[in-house]
């Protein structure tokens, strides 16, 4: 089996995370927060659609990271989100953070919403 390297370019990477933290382009960062190609910035969590449905031109897709587990998103932050044209795909932050550096280092319109982990 052949590995490659992934590849940044000017893209923003979630190196890493912990209880409470995550890890972007060399900056820990408290969570929960968004993470673009661009950077990271605060994300008021479940509660905050507003946040999501504001990058509604510049994404295709949202990896949300439910934390240490998958979990299923609120009906209406889906709803708000699919009605915005948004794809929103939920799945253990761990997860999350590795789909979107790899879908990121290829150039795709994606941004992961993330809430934190509680163990690592």
């Amino acid at each position: 089996m052949q590995l490659t390297e992934l590849q940044f370019d000017d893209a923003k990477p979630i190196e890493g995370y912990g209880p409470g933290f995550f890890r972007i382009a060399g900056e820990v960062l408290k969570a929960p927060l968004i993470v673009t190609a661009t950077g990271a910035r605060p994300w008021g969590g479940y509660d905050d659609p507003a946040a999501l449905l504001d990058m509604a031109s510049e994404i295709d897709v949202f990896f949300i990271g439910t934390g240490d587990e998958i979990g299923h998103l609120p009906k209406d932050l889906r709803a708000a989100l699919e009605g915005a044209g948004i794809g929103a795909e939920a799945m253990s932050s761990p997860a999350a953070c590795r789909t979107y550096n790899v879908l990121v280092s290829e150039g795709r319109r994606v941004a992961a919403a993330l809430l934190p982990v509680q163990k690592t």
